[in-house]
C-alpha cells in the first residue's frame, strides 16, 4: 500500500466529527467489567455485547473506526454477518489491537514494556487480509518518585517505531499510544515534562524507524493532574498545558491525533476535548478514542436484560458518540 493510500486510511479515522470507539479489551478484561454488571464471561456473550455496540444505528455518523481485539474480528453477527462487513458498510473502520500487554521492564522495578514484536509481521499480514484498516500498540508509562526512567522511555518509543514500521508494511495504518498513566499525587507540571519527554523520545525513534507520520496517527493522552493531587487542574489548564505540550513534540506533518480517557469520567474526558479543540491554531485534528468512557453506560443498560435492552443501550452508545463527536469539533455544550 502506498503512502497516500495510508494517509487516506489516517485522515478518515479523524474526520472532522469523528472519533474511535476502543472495544479491544481482553477476555480477561472484558470479564471483570461483565462480572461487575452480572454477567457470564462467556465467547456468545462478548459476541453479543460487540454486536450491540457495533451495530448501533448511525453509529458511522460520528465514529470513524473501532479497535477490536483478535476474537472479535473474526467474529460475525447473530445473522451471519463478519463484524468488519457490518463495520465498513457503516463508515466504520476496522481496527485491531497487535500488543501482548505490559510486562515488568527487567532492571527497572515498578516500570513496564510492552510486548508483542515477535511474530508481528506474520500477525499483521494475517490481519490485513481478515480486514483491518489500522493497528494499536500501547506503551505504559508511570509517574512515580523516581520514574520514569529514560531506559523506560526510550525501551517503549524503540518498541513503538518498530510496531509502527511493521505496520505500515503490512498496509496497516499504525496507532502509536504511550499512556503517561494518571495513578498518583503528582501536580499537571509533573505530567507535563513526563509527557513531554515520552513523546520527544517516541518520535525521534519512529523518524529513525522510516515510520511515515502521514500515515500515522497519535493516540495520546492528556497532561493532567494525577489522580492524588489534592490540586486538580481546571479543564482550561488541561487542555492549554496539552496542546502547548503537543505543540512543542509533535510534528505537524502527523495525520491526527485521538486522546485517551485514561480513567476521567464521561464527561471530563468530553469536556477537555471540547476545550482543545476551541483553542486556535492546533496543526492536527484532535479528536477521541474512548473505551470506557464510550461504553460504561451502555454496559449497565445492556446487562440488566441482553436480550431486550439492546435497543435502549444502542441509544446510549449513539448520546455518547454524538457527544464526543460534537467535542472534536468544539461544539459540544455541555
Amino acid at each position: 500500500m502506498s503512502i497516500e493510500e495510508l494517509a487516506d486510511i489516517a485522515l478518515a479515522m479523524v474526520a472532522p466529527g469523528k472519533g474511535i470507539i476502543a472495544i479491544d479489551e481482553s477476555t480477561a478484561t472484558i470479564g471483570k467489567r461483565f462480572e461487575s454488571v452480572g454477567i457470564a464471561n462467556t465467547e456468545e456473550n462478548r459476541r453479543a455485547y460487540r454486536e450491540m455496540l457495533l451495530g448501533t444505528p448511525n453509529l458511522g455518523d460520528h465514529i470513524s473506526g473501532a479497535i477490536l481485539y483478535d476474537e472479535t474480528l473474526r467474529q460475525s453477527t447473530r445473522d451471519g454477518v463478519p463484524f468488519t462487513k457490518l463495520m465498513m458498510d457503516a463508515g466504520i473502520l476496522p481496527g485491531i489491537k497487535v500488543d501482548t500487554g505490559a510486562k515488568p521492564l527487567a532492571g527497572c522495578p515498578g516500570e513496564l514494556v510492552t510486548e508483542g514484536l515477535d511474530g508481528l509481521r506474520e500477525r499483521l499480514q494475517e490481519y490485513a487480509k481478515l480486514g483491518a484498516k489500522f493497528a494499536k500498540w500501547r506503551a505504559v508509562i508511570t509517574i512515580g518518585e523516581d520514574t520514569p526512567t529514560g531506559t523506560c522511555i526510550e525501551s517503549n518509543a524503540h518498541a513503538l517505531a518498530r510496531y509502527a514500521a511493521l505496520c505500515q508494511e503490512a498496509g496497516i495504518v499504525p496507532m502509536v499510544e504511550p499512556e503517561v498513566l494518571m495513578d498518583g499525587d503528582h501536580d499537571i507540571d509533573t505530567c507535563y515534562d513526563v509527557t513531554e519527554a515520552v513523546l520527544r523520545s517516541l518520535f525521534s525513534a519512529l523518524y529513525e524507524h522510516n515510520v511515515m507520520l502521514e500515515g500515522t496517527i497519535l493516540k495520546a493522552s492528556m497532561v493532567l493532574s494525577g489522580k492524588d493531587c489534592e490540586d486538580q487542574a481546571d479543564a482550561e489548564e488541561v487542555a492549554a498545558q496539552t496542546v502547548h505540550c503537543l505543540k512543542a513534540t509533535v510534528p505537524a506533518t502527523l495525520a491526527g491525533i485521538v486522546f485517551l480517557s485514561g480513567g476521567q469520567s464521561d464527561e471530563q474526558a468530553t469536556r477537555h476535548l471540547n476545550e482543545m479543540n476551541q483553542l486556535e491554531g492546533n496543526p492536527w485534528p484532535l479528536s477521541f478514542s474512548y473505551g470506557r468512557a464510550m461504553q460504561a453506560a451502555a454496559l449497565k443498560i445492556w446487562a440488566k436484560d441482553p436480550v431486550n435492552n439492546v435497543a435502549d443501550a444502542q441509544k446510549t452508545v449513539y448520546a455518547r458518540a454524538k457527544e464526543n463527536g460534537q467535542a472534536a469539533l468544539g461544539e459540544w455544550e455541555g
